[in-house]
């Protein structure tokens, strides 16, 4: 059995279940209601905690493995391993100023306080850029320091920045770029090694398999050289002859990220009735 802790509430937490899930892993009652559940189908119970719990939870071994935001990982900076990064709840931690101030550059941070839930990050980045800054320890409403004159800039997390547009302020450093990760305890024992081993490949068929899209069409052969150098596929395009005498059916797979530019380049060169499926799963 292997104990995974993950966020009892909140942004991750949902995106954690809903991996687990998509990796084939079935809880029993699965609500966070309660602090322990059990797979159905798999040796692994998960832990819910609060965000800040993980990282230490992990380090002592309360539990073996856990998914937290990396900004979290870094502050509390606990002796834990990272072994994937997962790709979603991607956020920045950053600097924010009043959107009066000219800020030109980072030395314009000497002599200011800066409010922030985040003291660890932000004091190695003074460190690092020799920067003389008085650090304001607070949790929770960080971007409103400045407007009750605690402070005169902040350091916190930036998703879209529309709050900070809300008061007043501006962002001029990006300190860090956060996503999930997972973590685990250092040195495992072997047994719990191996199931982790394999609950990472099922996780990882599930993230590369959002990055791809199964695509289908209709093609004339004389441009059939062309169009298999635009869809290469995992090693290949899948071609066959369809009935209709000169053409074939292409089948491959392409990323996300380049399929609008494909796409159009298939059209150019005469490919019809074009499909395109999800991937649930990619075993590479």
């Amino acid at each position: 059995m292997i104990t995974m802790a993950i966020q009892k509430s909140g942004r991750l937490s949902e995106k954690s279940l809903n991996l687990l899930k998509e990796a084939g892993i079935h809880l029993d009652n699965g609500s966070q209601k309660r602090l322990l559940t059990r797979a159905r189908n798999f040796p692994l119970q998960v832990l819910y905690l609060r965000d800040d719990d993980i990282p230490e939870s992990v380090a002592d071994g309360v539990a073996d493995i856990g998914i937290v935001g990396l900004n979290v990982v870094e502050e509390k900076e606990k002796p834990v391993k990272i072994v994937d990064r997962l790709g979603f709840a991607r956020c920045r931690l950053s600097i924010a100023v009043p959107k009066q101030m000219d800020y030109a550059n980072r030395q314009q941070l000497n002599g200011l306080r800066i409010a922030t839930s985040y003291p660890n990050i932000l004091r190695k980045f003074l460190q690092q850029h020799n920067i003389e800054a008085t650090i304001h320890e607070i949790s929770g409403s960080v971007e409103v320091a400045p407007g009750i004159g605690m402070s005169d800039a902040i350091f916190d997390i930036v998703s879209t920045g529309s709050t900070l547009i809300s008061n007043g302020l501006k962002e001029v450093e990006t300190v860090i770029e956060s996503e999930a990760v997972m973590i685990a305890t250092p040195d495992l024992a072997e047994e719990k090694q191996q199931l982790l081993d394999k609950l990472r490949f099922r996780m990882q068929a599930v993230r590369k398999a959002e990055q791809f899209r199964y695509i289908l069409l209709n093609a004339p052969n004389e441009k059939l050289e062309t169009i298999t150098r635009i869809l290469p596929g995992m090693k290949s395009p899948t071609i066959m002859p369809l009935a209709t005498e000169g053409w074939s059916s292409v089948h491959s797979v392409i990323r996300e990220d380049e399929f609008w530019d494909i796409i159009e380049q298939l059209k150019a060169n005469g490919a019809q009735g074009i499909l395109v499926v999800p991937i649930e799963k990619m075993i590479l």
